[in-house]
């Protein structure tokens, strides 16, 4: 039986070192779309050279590039990928099976995450997100970073996992958090959470606990160790650059939180 057409969407800046395993492992789509936003290294050559059509524009925010690469999708079911991930030949046999007469309006993939040095315990909670989805019942959440697929239709975990590389070494992660907590301060303000002083003496040992122990990472020795030291950072730096901004009436100083910047994931 035939499947639903496929188009795979990815938004790119500067990933030469990653973009060629990612389209290799979507060999099987019928249409690979490519949104740029500029990059000055050998990503658009790769892109090319793996038959997907490109397109450039300027970073618009994580939400709106990604939303502006979806309907620039030549199909209605679209998979959307980071341009650090990849697919296993599993999770591409899985996808193909599922859009044989999908009865839902987007599916949720699982994500193994490459912590440093090894990859997350096979006992750690993977985290799930709907990466794949009828283009036409579904559109971006908006949010400045953790934006999300949101779907107007039933919604299945599908047993496929998709691979995240991500940073590479403690240094890649300490850089994220430290320009995510920056960017989500415009989230939060929209929400005005209180007690911020509180939080940030409380929070940061919940996102410890919750990463290292209830997610399971404790298993994954040194590496899972550190992650959760910095995720707890993470934590602390979110609560920490809202109470900044309070104090000092929103004003800006220098190029910190509210600079867009033009990145992929």
């Amino acid at each position: 039986m035939a499947r639903e057409p496929l188009s795979v969407v990815v938004t790119t800046f500067d990933n030469a070192e990653t973009i060629g395993a990612c389209l290799a492992s979507v060999r099987f789509a019928d249409d690979v779309l490519l949104l740029d936003s500029g990059s000055t290294d050998a990503t658009v050559a790769i892109a090319l050279s793996h038959g997907a059509r490109v397109h450039v524009q300027p970073f618009a925010g994580y939400s709106a590039q990604k939303q502006a690469a979806i309907d620039l999708a030549a199909h209605r079911w679209v998979l959307l990928l980071d341009s650090d991930e990849a697919l296993p030949a599993l999770a591409a046999e899985r996808i193909q099976a599922a859009l044989v007469a999908p009865d839902v309006a987007g599916f949720e993939l699982l994500r193994r995450e490459w912590v440093f040095w090894r990859w997350q315990p096979d006992r750690a909670r993977l985290n799930h997100y709907v990466r794949l989805f009828d283009r036409t019942r579904a559109a971006m959440s908006g949010h400045e970073v953790h934006e999300s697929v949101r779907v107007d239709g039933p919604v299945r975990r599908l047993d496929a996992i998709i691979d995240h590389y991500g940073e590479r070494d403690i240094g890649g992660r300490v850089d994220k958090a430290n320009r995510y907590s920056s960017l989500q301060v415009r989230d939060r303000l929209t929400r005005q959470p209180r007690l911020l002083r509180l939080r940030m003496v409380v929070y940061p040992s919940i996102a410890f606990a919750r990463y290292y122990l209830w997610r399971g990472h404790w298993r994954g020795g040194w590496a899972g160790f550190v992650a959760a030291r910095v995720h707890a950072f993470y934590a602390f730096l979110k609560y920490a650059k809202l109470y900044e901004r309070r104090m000092s009436g929103g004003q800006r100083h220098g190029h910190g939180a509210f600079e867009t910047e033009r990145r992929d994931n």
